[in-house]
C-alpha cells in the first residue's frame, strides 16, 4: 500500500524549521519522522532525556537529516522558552509549533484524583500555552507561522472514563481558535488535527487493549484503525502552500469514528 505521504515532493518542506514537542514518540514521532524526510529543519522535545536522545538518531538515520533531540518539560514555561532559544540558535529561525505532548489513562470521573485530572491539564492544555507562547516571537519573526494543536475528538461526545482527556483536549481546540484570531495579524496561522483511533500507538494500546481493538473497529465507517502516516501526511498538508488560507480549524482525521453511533471508545 503506497505511503500517504507519497503524494508530496520530497522537498515539499525544505527551508522550514519545526519544533514538535512529545516528538519522541507515537504521533509526534511519526510527524518529525515526515517532516524531516520532506526537508525540514526538525527539533523534538520530551521530558525524557533517554527518549528524545534515542528518537532524534533514529530519526537522523531514517532520513538522512540532522534531527535535534532537546530535554524539556511543556508544562515549565522558562524550559520552553530555552528549548525556543536553543532551536534558533541551531537552524536559525523557527516557524512552526507542533504542540504534541500529551498524557492520558483511563479513569472513571468518580474515583479519578484531583491530581490526576490536573496533570492531564498541565500537559495537554498548559502545556500547549505554555510552548506557544514560547515560540510567539519566532513564529512572528518568520512571517509564515504555525501553530499545530494535536487534539482529539474526545470532547465531541460524552466519552467515558476520559473526563480529564477530553476537557484538555476541550480547552486546546479553544486555544486554536483563540490563536488565529489574535496572531493572524502577524502572519501566524493556527490549526489543529483530531486524529481518532490510531493503531500502532501507546495510547491505543491503554485504551483499547486485546479484544477491545476489534470492537472498536466495528464503530469505525472506515473499518480501521488510522495508521501514523496518515496523521503525519495532515500536517505536512497543513504547513504546506495549500493550507495557507487555513487557519482556527481543526482537521477530523477519524475514518468517521466521531460521527458514527454508538461510539465505541
Amino acid at each position: 500500500m503506497p505511503s500517504p505521504l507519497d503524494v508530496f515532493r520530497s522537498d515539499a518542506l525544505a527551508g522550514h524549521v519545526a519544533l514538535i514537542t512529545g516528538g519522541g514518540t507515537g504521533i509526534c514521532r511519526g510527524i518529525a519522522h515526515a517532516f524531516a524526510k520532506l526537508g525540514a529543519d526538525v527539533a523534538i522535545v520530551s521530558r525524557k532525556a533517554e527518549v528524545i536522545a534515542k528518537t532524534a538518531e533514529e530519526l537522523s538515520h531514517e532520513t538522512g537529516r540532522s534531527v535535534l533531540g532537546l530535554v524539556g518539560d511543556v508544562r515549565d514555561a522558562e524550559a520552553m522558552a530555552r528549548v525556543t532559544a536553543e532551536v534558533i540558535a541551531k537552524f536559525g529561525k523557527l516557524d512552526t509549533l507542533v504542540n504534541g505532548a500529551a498524557g492520558n489513562f483511563l479513569a472513571p470521573a468518580a474515583a479519578l484524583s484531583p491530581n490526576g485530572f490536573k496533570t492531564v491539564i498541565e500537559i495537554d492544555l498548559i502545556g500547549t500555552f505554555n510552548s506557544s507562547r514560547a515560540v510567539f516571537e519566532a513564529l512572528r519573526t518568520s512571517g509564515n507561522g504555525l501553530v499545530l494543536n494535536i487534539s482529539a475528538t474526545l470532547h465531541y461526545h460524552g466519552t467515558p472514563l476520559q473526563i480529564h482527556a477530553s476537557a484538555a483536549k476541550a480547552g486546546v481546540d479553544a486555544i486554536t481558535r483563540n490563536l488565529a484570531v489574535e496572531w493572524g495579524q502577524f502572519g501566524i496561522r493556527s490549526c489543529g488535527i483530531a486524529p481518532g483511533p490510531i493503531g500502532d500507538t501507546e495510547g491505543m494500546k491503554r485504551l483499547a487493549p486485546g479484544d477491545a481493538a476489534e470492537r472498536a473497529k466495528k464503530g469505525i465507517p472506515a473499518g480501521r484503525f488510522g495508521t501514523i502516516e496518515e496523521i503525519a501526511a495532515a500536517a505536512v498538508f497543513l504547513r504546506s502552500p495549500a493550507a495557507m488560507y487555513i487557519t482556527g480549524h481543526v482537521l477530523v482525521v477519524d475514518g468517521g469514528h466521531c460521527i458514527a453511533l454508538p461510539s465505541i471508545l
